[in-house]
């Protein structure tokens, strides 16, 4: 699996990371956001370079040019909700691409313990297509397992590319041990290399989605 850690060189998407770190400028739920959604802008034009393109004849005012264009519109899938303001980030940029959405969470057993309970998944077929997976955080890697492989159950795509803004060494390590396909690709904004016991990064930034739409109540 290749993996691309865009904090490795410095660019404006370093500021954006540091803003959704920060938690003073977290305090401001649409800010918040707003930077994750500038950041799948910013994904989906690195992974853009990725892609495949036809040459079209577009008419001016003045005569034809050809233009460079996607040869084929990707398939954008994000696991609720935090995965949200990403998600339209990717799609600001990748605008008329299809999308699928997955229900994915944490639930705890009476120990303290969880495991990923997977609930729901609407999609297209994805078959022979590019797929764009994303979840804000990469903490234990196990959601990203489990919504993959229930991605593959609708099809067989040419290429899935996954994508997070925060990981853990852990779930990169996890992601390249159970997804062994070798046409996926894991975009990261940063690699952080502690994690806590209940498997939430360290200095992570939280809880991306209760800062994107306020605090919940844990049913589970």
């Amino acid at each position: 699996m290749k993996i691309y850690n865009l904090s490795e060189s410095t660019s404006i998407f370093n500021q954006y990371i540091s803003e959704i770190r920060d938690e003073s400028i977290q305090r401001d739920p649409l800010r918040f956001r707003r930077n994750l959604e500038r950041l799948g802008e910013l994904f989906a034009y690195e992974i853009s370079k990725t892609l495949e393109y036809k040459v079209a004849d577009v008419k001016t005012p003045l005569g034809i040019a050809q233009v460079p264009v996607l040869k084929q519109q990707p398939v954008l899938a994000t696991i609720l909700r935090a995965g949200l303001p990403l998600q339209q980030g990717l799609l600001n940029i990748f605008d008329k691409a299809e999308n699928a959405f997955i229900s994915a969470y944490r639930k705890y057993d009476d120990e303290g313990e969880f495991h990923i309970e997977f609930e729901y998944l609407a999609t297209p077929d994805i078959s022979d297509k590019v797929l764009m997976l994303t979840d804000p955080m990469l903490a234990s890697g196990a959601s990203m397992e489990i919504s993959y492989k229930a991605m593959m159950q609708k099809g067989e795509p040419e290429h899935v590319h996954l994508v997070a803004i925060i990981a853990s060494r852990k779930g990169v390590d996890y992601v390249k041990q159970h997804i062994k396909a070798k046409n996926v690709t894991l975009w990261v904004g940063a690699i952080d290399e502690e994690m806590t016991m209940k498997s939430y990064i360290v200095p992570g930034l939280g809880d991306a989605g209760d800062l994107a739409f306020g605090p919940k109540i844990d049913s589970h």
